[in-house]
């Protein structure tokens, strides 16, 4: 998910891509390092991206993304 947007991302969720842009950072398994897994639930959701607050979970948009990792 890259970041166009200061929504206020906490920098420990937040890598530097190789062109220099901002992305919310992935664990080792593609999944988003903000992911709370016990209960599938954002741990910064009042800071999250514009890009998550756009895509409603479970949309067709939102599978097809996470088909892609």
């Amino acid at each position: 998910v890259m970041l166009i947007t200061d929504t206020g991302v906490p920098e420990e969720y937040i890598e530097i891509d190789e062109r220099g842009g901002s992305r919310m950072a992935r664990l080792e398994d593609g999944w988003c390092s903000a992911l709370d897994r016990n209960n599938m639930t954002c741990l910064i959701y009042e800071k999250r991206p514009w890009v998550c607050r756009e895509f409603e979970m479970g949309s067709d948009e939102c599978i097809a993304e996470r088909g892609k990792l």
